[in-house]
């Protein structure tokens, strides 16, 4: 009789340390779940607010660009001072060089565009993955406190019944 209310006690306890320790294991679990959504979190705020043009692929597009529209614009000048060229042809080759640093602006937002729909979707995929498994923490914390509980009613009863 003695030897089983010990046992139902010591069932008792375990128990409960076996719900205490779930417990803190999922609270760490929890904790490194929130730190990954806050990385993620500031990723997002880094890579999808941040300026397009200021990009390297950008700058380099942009500087080409521009040192191509330069000679161009070069060119029109000095065949303008050798052919005879009118003011409204090197009018118009500065035209189509603005044209052409438009086009590689333009470029680069279509770009941009395209970045930031994969960057929010790549967003959007990592905050459900990490809300899905705080809830599966959640469910799981329950589950381990139906168990810590039925523990204890188990050894609640034998030691009723080791009494009676």
């Amino acid at each position: 009789m003695i030897g089983s209310i010990i046992g139902a006690g010591l069932g008792a306890i375990g128990s409960i340390f076996g719900g205490i320790k779930a417990s803190q294991a999922m609270r760490k679990v929890k904790d490194n779940i929130n730190a990954e959504k806050a990385d993620n979190e500031a990723w997002y705020n880094a890579e999808y607010y941040n300026d397009a043009t200021q990009r390297a692929d950008a700058q380099r597009a942009i500087q080409m660009t521009m040192e191509d529209v330069r000679k161009r614009n070069q060119q029109a000048r000095a065949m303008q001072a050798v052919a005879g060229g009118t003011d409204a042809s090197v009018a118009a080759e500065k035209a189509a060089n603005n044209q052409a640093i438009a086009d590689t602006m333009s470029s680069i937002a279509a770009d941009a565009a395209n970045r930031k729909d994969e960057i929010q979707q790549q967003y959007r995929q990592t905050k459900s993955a990490l809300n899905a498994n705080l809830n599966n923490l959640e469910m799981n914390k329950a589950q381990a406190i139906t168990q810590a509980t039925q523990g204890v009613v188990g050894a609640g009863s034998k030691i009723a019944e080791a009494l009676g």
